[in-house]
Order: structure tokens, then C-alpha cells, then sequence
């Protein structure tokens, strides 16, 4: 009923789930999934600079680790805000730099002349010789894939609240691999032997069907992830923590 002065006697509620929560990061779950993710876009650097086939399916060897760091970029988004998750994908981008320039001093260094000293300078330089350019493909494309991941997630999230989870991590997880393995593949093809348009087709159909399926698949595991972090993270919800995470 109206008060006495026109306005309602009860104030109005924002409905519950509908506001977007965050974290702060002051606890340590933020620096493990940063240093995971970190490790993981390294060794996939390396896995990539070598070309698979299996049966008609052209990949490489990275293939199965790389979308372990968009998992990891979706809980960070999803329970720190955009800011957050930025602020993770730049230090995961200058770690890999600094990754690939150990590779290149590593490789630059003198080694024995014998027999074994040749055949492991020989070894090391197929193996991490061509990672520069690969690492130049990866980061540009994490950079861009990952941005635009945490971005969507988090317009969505503001959107929805708390609610439809599971809408956000598929509707953001697509668009965003489709332009990390857009860009990966386009500049990183050469680098592991794929020279014909055929085959640069398949690997990019191929790289975006398979990390978004993943993705897809992971989902009620990320969506468990996401709820243990939550609920572990004293400062989830708390109003200054909410508005330092938003876009």
C-alpha cells in the first residue's frame, strides 16, 4: 500500500541472481590459475611447432592442451570481472615472450663440437627453433581469442547475473576461439609444413571445432569449478570487489 507521502511503504528489491557478482584477488586461487595458465600456453607453443595428422585431420601437437587456458580464462573472468582477467592474459603474453627468448639464448649458446654435442644443438634447434614464430602466432591470437572471450562473458554476465552460466561460457568460448584459431593458423601454417589452401581449411575447421567442442564438453566441469571458487572466495560478492571487476 501507499504511505502517507505517495510512495510505496516497502522499497524495491533488485531481484536476487540478477546483479553481477566478483572477487578481489587478495586470496591465492587467482595466482595458481594464473601460473597454470601460464605453463600451459608455453608448452602449448612448443607442442605446436610440430604438425600432426591423424588419419584426415591436420592439427598439431598442442592440440590438446590449449584450451585448458581457455577454461582457466573462463573461471578467472567469470569469478574476477573483465579487469582481472586482463590483467592475466597480459602477464600469460609477457611469461611466453620471456619463455621464447630463453629458447633463442639456449639455442644461441655454444655447445660441445663432439658427435653428442652436435646431434643435441641439432635437436634442440627442431624442436624450439621454429617456436619464435609459433609463439608469435600463439600470443596474438591468445591475446585477441582471449579478450574477446573474457569481454562477451562478462557484457553477458552483467546482463544475466548469476544466472544462465552455462549460455555465457559457450556463447563467449566460441567466439572466442574462433578468432584465436582464425589467427594462430594463419600465421603459424607455414612454420609446421602446411603450404596448400586444402590443408589450411582443414587445419583451421579442424583447431575451432575441436577446442570449442572441448570447451562445450568441459562445461558442467567448469560450471563446478567456477561454483567452488565462488564459494571459497571470502570476497565474492562484496559490493567494492563486484564493481572492480566489472567492464
Amino acid at each position: 500500500m501507499p504511505s502517507a507521502s505517495g510512495h510505496n511503504a516497502l522499497p524495491e528489491t533488485t531481484p536476487p541472481g540478477s546483479a553481477a557478482k566478483f572477487a578481489a584477488i587478495g586470496s591465492p586461487y587467482f595466482g595458481i590459475m594464473l601460473a597454470s595458465m601460464a605453463v600451459v600456453l608455453i608448452l602449448s607453443n612448443i607442442g605446436a611447432s610440430k604438425g600432426v595428422a591423424i588419419g584426415p585431420i591436420i592439427t598439431d601437437g598442442g592440440f590438446f592442451l590449449f584450451p585448458l587456458a581457455y577454461i582457466l580464462g573462463d573461471v578467472i573472468s567469470e569469478v574476477y570481472g573483465f579487469k582481472v582477467a586482463r590483467k592475466a592474459i597480459f602477464t600469460t603474453f609477457a611469461l611466453s615472450v620471456f619463455a621464447s627468448l630463453c629458447y633463442w639464448v639456449i639455442i644461441a649458446l655454444p655447445g660441445f663440437d663432439d658427435e653428442f654435442g652436435t646431434s643435441k644443438q641439432a635437436a634442440l634447434e627442431g624442436a624450439l627453433g621454429p617456436v619464435p614464430q609459433i609463439v608469435l602466432a600463439s600470443l596474438l591470437a591468445f591475446l585477441a581469442g582471449q579478450t574477446i572471450n573474457s569481454w562477451i562473458l562478462v557484457k553477458m554476465k552483467a546482463r544475466s547475473g548469476e544466472k544462465s552460466l552455462w549460455a555465457r561460457l559457450m556463447g563467449s568460448s566460441g567466439a572466442g576461439e574462433f578468432v584465436d584459431t582464425l589467427i594462430f593458423c594463419s600465421i603459424a601454417a607455414s612454420v609446421i609444413g602446411i603450404t596448400d589452401f586444402g590443408t589450411f581449411v582443414n587445419y583451421v575447421v579442424v583447431g575451432f571445432v575441436y577446442k570449442t567442442l572441448v570447451e562445450f564438453i568441459f562445461v558442467p566441469v567448469t560450471s563446478l569449478v567456477i561454483g567452488w571458487v565462488k564459494k571459497s572466495e571470502p570476497s565474492y560478492g562484496v559490493p567494492a570487489a563486484s564493481a572492480n571487476g566489472a567492464v
